[in-house]
């Protein structure tokens, strides 16, 4: 999945560039959700490798099956916590941006292929239709009346 590029820059660098330019210290979390977690994982392995390049001391946490409790109490709290200056990212299924779990993240990227539909909550939208050149999507539903 290594992204279309934008001269040398793909949509992950672009995505860890404006976490970091909006999250610039602290302990942060980061959610990385699709329908496949496999998928969520290879995203989120690209994502964290794009944030260490820009300098950010970044870590990848699988959802592994956590529902929302055992997510606050396994993973955000020891982690906010410890206050290190890290990026955690977390990634998995589409529950990570369910209700009551899409708050605990800092910001969230939702992954989708072909005719799934995005979740318009996640902070961005990525179509990995072609894992290998992924996209940023634009989510705009504005229904305005400017006539």
């Amino acid at each position: 999945m290594s992204g279309t590029t934008i001269g040398s820059r793909t949509p992950q660098d672009d995505l860890a560039r404006e976490f970091l330019h909006n999250y610039r210290r602290g302990a942060r979390l980061l959610a990385v959700a699709a329908t496949d977690p496999a998928r969520s994982a290879d995203f989120a392995d690209m994502l964290a490798a794009a944030l260490q390049t820009q300098g950010a001391v970044t870590g990848v946490v699988a959802q592994g099956g956590r529902g929302e409790s055992e997510l606050r109490s396994e993973v955000v709290a020891p982690i906010r916590d410890a206050g290190v200056d890290a990026v955690t990212i977390v990634c998995g299924d589409t529950s990570l941006l369910a209700e009551r779990t899409r708050w605990m993240w800092h910001s969230s990227i939702c992954l989708a292929a072909g005719v799934e539909m995005a979740n318009t909550d996640a902070d961005a939208i990525v179509d990995i239709t072609d894992p290998q050149h992924p996209t940023r999507r634009y989510a705009d539903f504005c229904q305005c009346d400017v006539g």
